[in-house]
C-alpha cells in the first residue's frame, strides 16, 4: 500500500529545526512533497552555511518517512536553490525587483561557487528538437581535445540524453556519505538523472524536485579539478534555467539553433532570459545548417541557411559556428559514439573544435562573473 502526501506531512510534524525549535513543517522550508510510484521526495530549503547544522534534520525527515508502512524509498535533499524563508509563508504577487514568497528588501542569495570547477557554461535552446545535447556533448569532448580537464552534467530532468550519447551504462558510485561518482565518457567526467533511473521510467516531478535534482547534481558530485563544466540544459525557460543561474555563478551560456525563423523565435527567448540574469551569451551554434547528398553531392538548406548568423549580429552576441545536418553525426550520436571521439581529425569534429577553441578563448579572457540578481516582473 503506498503512502500519501497526507501521511508524509503527518511523518514529518514533529521533525524539529535545531534553532528554533520550530516544526519542519510550518516552517516554510519543506518544498511540495511528491509521492510517487513508493517513492517521496522533497527538499528543505537551507542558506548555504547552515549545511552542516541542518544535515541531522534531512536525516531526521528521512528518517520519519521511510518508517511510515510500506517502507517507501525516500528522496530528500537540502537546497540552497531558494530562499529560506523569515517567518510565516505568504504568497507574494511577482513584481519588478521581489522574487515571490521574499519579503522586499531581503539580500539576494549568493550563487556559490562549486570547488574545483573553474568555469560553468550552460548549453540552452528555446525549444527542444535542435540538437542541443547532441551539441553539448561533442562540444564537451571538444573541449577535453583541447587538453583541458572537462566534464558535462545533464541538467535536462524529464529527457536525459548523455547516457545514450556517451554509451555509459550502470550507476554511479557513492563515494562517501551522498557524493556520487561521475561515469567517465571518452576522459570527460559525465552524471545524469538518467543513470539513476530507468530509460523509460518517466520523471513525474514538478518544479521544486527538478530543482533540487540539478542542485544535487551540481555540488553533491566528485568533479574533482574541471576547467570547464558543461551543462545541457533542458530546453525552455523555466524552473532549471533559474536554478543555474541563482545556484551557481555561470560563466556564459552558448545557445543551440537551427536556421529556420520558427527555431529561431524560441533562441531569441533564451538569449534574453539569460541576458536578464545576468550571463553572458558566449554565442550562437548554428545546428543543422546545411546537407550535402552522399550520393550526388547536392547541398540543400532543408531547414534554411544562415539564420542563427544573421540573428547573432542582430542582437550582438558572437557567432560561434555551423554544424551540418549529416548521417555520421545522427548515427554515431544514436550510437554512444560521439563524432569527435571517434574520429578526432574528420571534418565534423573540426568544426566542434572551432566552436571549442572560440569558447575556451572566451572563458580564458574573461573573469568570474558574480551572482545574478533574478528580477521579476
Amino acid at each position: 500500500m503506498s503512502v500519501t502526501r497526507e501521511q508524509v506531512l503527518q511523518a514529518l510534524t514533529p521533525v524539529r529545526l535545531p534553532a528554533s525549535g520550530g516544526s519542519l513543517v510550518a516552517s516554510g522550508r519543506l518544498s511540495d512533497v511528491v509521492v510517487n510510484d513508493g517513492r517521496v521526495m522533497f527538499s528543505i530549503a537551507i542558506d548555504p552555511t547552515e549545511a552542516q547544522a541542518m544535515e541531522p534534520v534531512r536525516a531526521a525527515a528521512e528518517a520519519a518517512v521511510k518508517a511510515l508502512p510500506g517502507g517507501p524509498q525516500v528522496f530528500a535533499s537540502l537546497t540552497a536553490d531558494r530562499p529560506v524563508p523569515k517567518g510565516p509563508v505568504t504568497e507574494t504577487p511577482a513584481r519588478a525587483g521581489i522574487q515571490p514568497g521574499r519579503p522586499a528588501g531581503a539580500p539576494q542569495p549568493k550563487a556559490q561557487g562549486i570547488p574545483g570547477v573553474k568555469h560553468v557554461i550552460a548549453v540552452a535552446s528555446g525549444k527542444g528538437g535542435v540538437g542541443k545535447s547532441t551539441t553539448s556533448c561533442n562540444l564537451a569532448l571538444a573541449l577535453r581535445s583541447l587538453g583541458l580537464s572537462v566534464g558535462i552534467l545533464d541538467a535536462d530532468i524529464y529527457g536525459p540524453s548523455m547516457p545514450k550519447l556517451f554509451g555509459l551504462h550502470g550507476k554511479p558510485r557513492v563515494l562517501s556519505g551522498r557524493i556520487l561518482e561521475p561515469l567517465d565518457g571518452y576522459g570527460v567526467k559525465v552524471m545524469s538523472i538518467g543513470f539513476m533511473v530507468e530509460e523509460e521510467t518517466p520523471m513525474i516531478w514538478r518544479g521544486p524536485m527538478v530543482m533540487s535534482a540539478i542542485t544535487q547534481m551540481l555540488r553533491e558530485v566528485a568533479w574533482g579539478e574541471l576547467d570547464v563544466l558543461v551543462v545541457d540544459m533542458p530546453p525552455g525557460t523555466g524552473d532549471a534555467q533559474l536554478t543555474m543561474a541563482q545556484a551557481t555563478p555561470l560563466a556564459g551560456a552558448v545557445i543551440v539553433s537551427t536556421p529556420q525563423d520558427l527555431a529561431l523565435i524560441d533562441a531569441r527567448r533564451g538569449v534574453a532570459m539569460f541576458r536578464r540574469t545576468e550571463i553572458p551569451i558566449l554565442g550562437i551554434v548554428e545546428n543543422m545548417a546545411t546537407f550535402v547528398c552522399p550520393n550526388c553531392g547536392t547541398t540543400s538548406h532543408i531547414f534554411g541557411h544562415g539564420g542563427a548568423r544573421k540573428e547573432a549580429d542582430r542582437l550582438g552576441v558572437p557567432f560561434l559556428g555551423e554544424v551540418p545536418l549529416d548521417m555520421t553525426i545522427r548515427e554515431t550520436s544514436d550510437g554512444g559514439r560521439p563524432v569527435t571521439a571517434i574520429d578526432p581529425d574528420g571534418v565534423h569534429a573540426q568544426v566542434y573544435r572551432g566552436i571549442a577553441e572560440k569558447v575556451w578563448a572566451t572563458l580564458a579572457g574573461g573573469r568570474a562573473r558574480v551572482a545574478p540578481r533574478i528580477v521579476f516582473e
